[in-house]
């Protein structure tokens, strides 16, 4: 005789479901579909779009500024506002809160994929991080809600291997769209996927809150962290273009920091915070937060300027530049789900130094390549070992993070992790392309300097470095000459790229470091639950 359970759809459900092991085990599968799929959507839309910058600067006419804001403007609704999606979550309904942020990304997908001017297309992939900021911390926390603590380390590594092996493919998939098809069609690839994440949450996933009572939200706190982020990263890419003397820099940079100490006193004060202060009294939440700020700096600040060296240095069509991340995903994809057992076995202390340390490795090798050489011979080597460091973390990092509060804080403990990684991101990617800039334009100067140009040729390279790799000099100025500051070009670009890994190196070294003194090992976690 078949086993029969109730349609997961409330509380009285769920209750029922966890003794029911068959129930439990189906809902389990579909929670799990719908949350990689979803979260699958946001990741894989970062990595898509790294990929087509080079294209959007050719086909749209964007400056490197607006590249940079193409990629800020995701990254800071959905850093700001991702404490919020979790919040709402628990407080609203964690399905229904991750629905409203997978329909949201949805839509703004389709936006982004009609924009007809770099400016729509900024404005459009802000309305695509608040939807992120909605779903990313549901996935987890419906995770969390749904699994019980012995198996929640797997499932939260199944999740982290499945959300790899998309993030895989969709670079692929999507750098063949822009050589084939039209950049367009990046966006609109989210469509199918957000359609079925949203038939799985309607028919099978049940809603999980802490409380069906609304409680007031911290609007002024989300108001305070987005302007003052805004702010912030508009003074580094106004530093970036002008430098740190221009009056708008200066002034960006004190408004700036006055809203983010406003919010920090806000948050101090309010009933419900957005970001509850109080949860930072974890040494074990506070390390693990650390680590994750050291590493996503790492990870988001330098890949930011690797599609550029593959495309415009290294002459990779777009499809290739997206099988070039095969190797980091597929080893996240093959080690995940074995590393998110990690932390049972030896604590979160082990993984977490030795994953970002493999990380920081990886990040010197891509330091070693010049311009030109086989793929595994030069970037291969890199790509690989950080996607083993990665590995070895990421699973580990997140089970600690959702370990060390109550079940019940889930959604509030995701949305500070994935914020963190999110601002970790958005200030790494303003500062290293600052430091890029200021590196690139010295190494260049320092060429220049050593060749014959002439007035017409120098002028014309005046107005084309602020494209870095992208400038492009006219072959009117002589095919020799042409081809021989072309290259001048590419060797400065190659300087500053090794600057920005070598910054990420160290800053997965310092992760290393900060899980080394901070996270608790097998023995201590066994002692203080004895």
């Amino acid at each position: 005789m078949s086993h029969l359970c109730p349609p997961p759809c409330d509380a009285a459900v769920i209750r029922a479901a966890r003794q029911c092991s068959p129930c439990q085990r189906r809902t389990g599968r579909w929670v799990l579909a719908a949350t990689i799929i979803g979260s699958s959507m946001a990741f894989v839309d970062g990595t898509v779009v790294n990929v087509a910058l080079p294209v959007l600067q050719a086909e749209l006419g964007a400056t490197v500024a607006e590249l940079q804001w193409i990629i800020e403007s995701y990254m800071l609704f959905l850093a700001a506002l991702i404490l919020v999606g979790g919040m709402l979550g628990d407080q609203y309904g964690r399905r229904r809160i991750f629905g409203l942020g997978v329909t949201l990304f949805g839509l703004a997908s389709i936006w982004c994929g009609l924009s007809p001017d770099p400016l729509q297309l900024i404005i459009a992939r802000g309305v695509q991080g608040i939807g992120g900021a909605l779903l990313i911390p549901g996935s987890l926390a419906i995770i969390s809600s749904t699994f019980s603590e012995e198996q929640r380390g797997r499932a939260i590594g199944t999740w982290a291997a499945f959300t790899a092996l998309a993030m895989a493919f969709g670079p692929v998939l999507g750098g063949w769209l822009v050589d084939n098809v039209s950049w367009r069609w990046i966006f609109f690839i989210n469509i199918p996927p957000a359609l079925v994440v949203l038939w799985i949450l309607r028919s099978y996933v049940p809603e999980s809150s802490r409380s069906a009572k609304a409680a007031r939200l911290d609007w002024p706190g989300a108001f305070l962290s987005t302007v003052g982020l805004g702010v912030l990263v508009f003074a580094l890419i106004e530093a970036g273009a002008s430098g740190f003397g221009d009056w708008a820099a200066i002034g960006g940079f004190a408004l700036g920091g006055f809203l983010l100490v406003g919010f920090i006193v806000v948050e101090r004060r309010s009933p419900a915070p957005m970001l509850p202060l109080t949860l930072f009294r974890s040494r074990m939440f506070s390390g693990a937060n650390l680590v994750t700020l050291l590493l996503y700096a790492a990870l988001s600040g330098g890949l930011f300027f690797f599609p550029f060296n593959l495309i415009q240095v290294q002459g990779y069509s777009t499809t290739a530049t997206g099988a070039a991340f095969l190797p980091f995903v597929f080893i996240m994809f093959v080690l995940s789900r074995w590393s998110g057992g990690l932390v049972t076995r030896y604590g979160g202390r082990l993984p977490l130094t030795v994953g970002p340390a493999i990380a920081a490795v990886g990040f010197v090798l891509f330091t070693l390549p010049g311009i030109g050489g086989s793929y595994w011979a030069t970037f291969f080597p890199a790509t690989a070992v950080l996607g083993l460091g990665m590995a070895i973390t990421v699973a580990p990092l997140t089970t600690v993070v959702m370990g060390a509060v109550e079940v019940e804080r889930a959604g509030v403990a995701s949305g500070i992790n994935n914020a963190v990684s999110r601002v970790a991101g958005l200030i790494a990617i303003a500062v290293m392309s600052v430091v890029v800039s200021i590196t690139f334009n010295d190494a260049l100067d320092g060429r220049v300097a050593t060749l014959d140009l002439g007035p017409a040729v120098q002028a014309v390279l005046e107005q084309e470095r602020i494209k870095l790799a992208g400038a492009e000099i006219p072959a009117s100025v002589g095919v020799e000459v042409a081809a021989l500051v072309e290259r001048v070009i590419a060797e400065s670009y190659i300087s500053s790229f090794r600057i920005a890994m070598f910054i990420a190196a160290a800053l997965a070294l310092a992760g290393a470091f900060g899980a080394a003194l901070t996270i608790r090992g097998k023995a201590a976690q066994v002692a203080s639950t004895a």
